[in-house]
């Protein structure tokens, strides 16, 4: 009677059971089938479809592009398709063959090489779709707009902060890749403002050099050779912040890290970090949120044939193409607090986070 009454029951708990693994995959299915639904109807009110292709996501900076543009782009209406190609060129050209292929309206490039791009260029306008060459300029191609930060100022600003830390003494430039516009532009920028005190003996440059594909490691490899030389460094202008720390972490091997002031760009978070240590002097700080949703808007534009009014121009080095340009700020430990903090490009925490004081 006993196991009558145990095979009952553990066939009334098998019932159970089943009708419960049923009832859940029906629920699983209905949300699987409802996440579906979301992600194919993600920002389509326009039924326009937007291509973003990227050089890299090496650096912080394009990490952050990526996020708030694509936020930008779903929140005006419009799909968006993104691609990163790791640095490679051959890659970046599948890539938009590929976007190209999902029948985008707009391509919104971020050229790994200046020049090699183009040929993706090329393949976009033979099939009419508008191009925007964002942040690098992709030269000779011809793009529809060229929209950045005001590069020559970014130069210009990091010079003039140097100058007033270090009026006279041993300057090392490390440069970005070559194949990144904005390093020419930058060089103008702080040729500009150093060249009359270069000329006049005030500064000297003991060397001037390029990191290909913005590696840290060269920076810090170039700051190491000249240190171990015993070669006094009393400045140091690094093409972005990455740099600026590869150069930094040399200097702090022989403990000059504070000693020797050093510039960059971009206001990571680790160079924020710096900057209220005291390690790293100032970086120029860019408005991402500012330049993508510009991009959006420009984008979603172009995409219905409107006119974008837009006066100024930039040679590409073939053809003048409209250039919507924002200005850069430069920030120190002076006013990070009101620029990067306030506008919650990085939390307050984060970047006082190794001080104990604060």
């Amino acid at each position: 009677m006993k196991v009558t009454t145990r095979r009952m029951l553990i066939g009334i708990l098998t019932g159970i059971l089943l009708i419960m693994l049923v009832f859940l995959g029906a629920n699983i299915y209905l949300d699987v089938k409802a996440d579906q639904a979301s992600e194919g109807s993600n920002g389509s009110d326009t039924g326009i479809k937007i291509g973003f292709s990227l050089g890299t996501l090496k650096e912080e900076r394009w990490i952050k592009d990526r996020d708030i543009l694509m936020a930008m782009v779903r929140e005006l209406g419009a799909d968006i398709i993104v691609q990163n190609a790791n640095n490679d060129d051959e890659d970046q050209l599948k890539q938009v063959r590929y976007l190209l292929d999902q029948n985008i309206d707009v391509l919104i490039i971020v050229p790994n090489d200046l020049q090699r791009a183009a040929a993706a260029v090329q393949m976009a306008q033979k099939e009419g779709v508008k191009v925007i060459s964002y942040d690098r300029l992709v030269l000779k191609s011809n793009v529809d707009l060229y929209i950045s930060f005001d590069n020559e100022k970014v130069g210009e600003l990091m010079a003039r902060h140097l100058l007033e830390a270090v009026p006279e003494g041993n300057y090392l430039i490390i440069n970005g890749a070559k194949t990144d516009n904005n390093t020419r532009l930058v060089k103008e920028g702080y040729s500009k403002v150093l060249n009359s005190k270069i000329e006049s003996g005030d500064i000297k440059i003991i060397a001037e050099e390029w990191a290909d594909d913005w590696l840290i490691e060269r920076a810090f490899r170039i700051t190491d050779v000249l240190l171990q030389q015993r070669t006094k460094i009393d400045a140091i202008l690094a093409g972005n912040d990455g740099l600026a720390g590869g150069a930094i972490r040399a200097l702090a091997e022989y403990r000059l890290a504070g000693k020797t002031k050093v510039v960059g760009q971009d206001a990571d978070l680790a160079a924020s970090q710096r900057i209220v240590e005291g390690s790293q002097l100032m970086t120029v700080y860019k408005p991402i949120d500012q330049l993508a949703r510009a991009t959006a808007e420009l984008a979603i534009k172009l995409a219905k044939g409107e006119k974008l009014d837009i006066s100024t121009t930039i040679f590409d080095g073939k053809y003048d193409i409209p250039y919507y340009f924002l200005e850069p700020i430069a920030v120190d430990k002076d006013n990070i607090d009101e620029t990067i903090i306030k506008d919650g490009f990085h939390r307050r925490d984060e970047v006082y986070r190794n001080l104990k004081n604060e």
